[in-house]
C-alpha cells in the first residue's frame, strides 16, 4: 500500500467541509488493496465505505478514529 506524504486527518478534512459536518475521508483514489482490505486512498474497509452514507455523525467520527489509527500503525510499523 502506498502512503500519502500527508496523512488523512479529521482536522485537515474539516478545514474544507461545511461547518458542523463530519467530512468524508474520500480523496478520490478508490483502489482496494487485497493484502489489507483497505482502500488505498481513504484507508477505510469496504464495510465502512458502504456504511458512510447512512452513518450517524458519531459513527463517522469512530471511522475517522480508525483511519487515523491505521495510518499511525502503518508509519510506526514501517
Amino acid at each position: 500500500m502506498t502512503h500519502p506524504t500527508t496523512p488523512l486527518t479529521l482536522a485537515r478534512a474539516r478545514k474544507t467541509a461545511p461547518a458542523g459536518a463530519v467530512p468524508s475521508p474520500c480523496v478520490g483514489v478508490c483502489r482496494m488493496v487485497p493484502a489489507t482490505g483497505l482502500c488505498e486512498g481513504c484507508w477505510r474497509n469496504i464495510d465502512e465505505i458502504v456504511a458512510w452514507g447512512r452513518a450517524s455523525d458519531a459513527e463517522r467520527l469512530r471511522i475517522w478514529g480508525l483511519i487515523e489509527a491505521r495510518q499511525a500503525e502503518a508509519v510506526s510499523g514501517s
